[in-house]
């Protein structure tokens, strides 16, 4: 275990690397740069300044070292947009309020999706199996963006249960977190539906069921836990995702969370902040998806993580 640990570890830290130096690259590569509108208002010196200033009149091999030296700082640069603020500010500020909406909204997703998808596979082609695969064909179907605009016209504008946007108490973040969840809890709902499904013709489910076990009891102690290892491959990444901001729908109800930032910084050609971004995204995905890795084992002791198992 601790071997794979490492391993997978180290992999980790390659991956990021790759990732760091494809995005600096794929952002040079596109013409012009951040002070390309300023060129044609200000005198010529001025931004040559402003440019050598963020160090863009050196060679890209410099700009890239230079990129790593501070990274391996744990400092992602200054923000050429926002002169008072770094990166590592806009993330500490931006990310609290995309991390509370991604958490809640994956509680609702895991939670929602398990459910429904146990009922769905203990009802199976009855009445409830059919309703709830219905309901989740809708939920994959509808994408966040359509489905967020429903809500607020619905639910906060006609019938005036929520606040229709902005950020401030918790009822704020419903609306948006079911915008986010009702996807996700859609797909969970399929992957659970067709794991109890397969789990529940085993022998040792009919075994517990001679055992005279209750029904609920087989469910949380015999099924889920086996039922669960295909669910954690699509977690890992929808947690991720979730926790660091889903720009769309930050968007639409004015939520001042890392997307926010991400998607002005690629209208301004921020390198700064369109790098510590992608940085900070890759590293919460890439460490969530370790963690998964070892949960496999927690999970399923029949798993061996070493190089000559499964």
């Amino acid at each position: 275990m601790l071997h794979y640990a490492v391993k997978r570890g180290l992999l980790m830290i390659v991956t990021l690397w790759i990732i760091v130096t494809v995005t600096f690259v794929t952002m040079h590569l596109i013409p012009g740069d951040p002070f390309a509108s300023d060129a044609k208002m200000l005198p010529e010196e001025v931004v040559k300044n402003m440019r050598a200033e963020y160090n863009l009149d050196q060679p890209i091999t410099v700009q890239y070292l230079l990129y790593l030296k501070g990274l391996l700082q744990f400092d992602l640069g200054p923000s050429i947009q926002s002169k008072t603020r770094d990166v590592n500010t806009l993330i500490a500020e931006g990310f609290p309020a995309s991390a509370v909406l991604g958490f809640q909204s994956f509680i609702v997703a895991l939670a929602g999706g398990i459910t429904l998808g146990i009922v769905a596979a203990l009802y199976h082609n009855r009445t409830l199996d059919f309703l709830s695969m219905f309901a989740a064909i809708i939920g994959i179907s509808v994408p966040s963006f359509i489905l967020a605009p429903l809500l607020i016209k619905y639910l906060a504008v006609k019938w005036e249960l929520f606040p229709v946007a902005a950020w401030g108490s918790w009822e704020h973040s419903i609306l948006p977190t079911l915008a986010l969840a009702i996807g996700p809890l859609a797909i969970i709902a399929r992957f659970v539906r067709a794991s109890m499904l397969e789990v529940w013709q085993q022998e040792y489910i009919s075994t517990a069921e001679a055992k005279g076990l209750g029904t609920f009891s087989i469910v949380v102690r015999h099924g889920m836990r086996n039922a669960i290892l295909p669910v954690l491959t699509f977690i890992g990444p929808l947690f991720a995702n979730l926790m660091t901001g889903t720009f769309v729908v930050e968007k639409i109800f004015a939520i001042p969370g890392l997307g926010k930032y991400f998607v002005e910084s690629i209208f301004n050609r921020d390198y700064p902040v369109i790098l510590g971004t992608t940085v900070f995204y890759s590293f919460v995905l890439i460490f969530t998806l370790y963690i998964i890795d070892l949960l496999y084992r927690v999970i399923d002791p029949r798993i061996r993580l070493t190089s000559g198992g499964k």
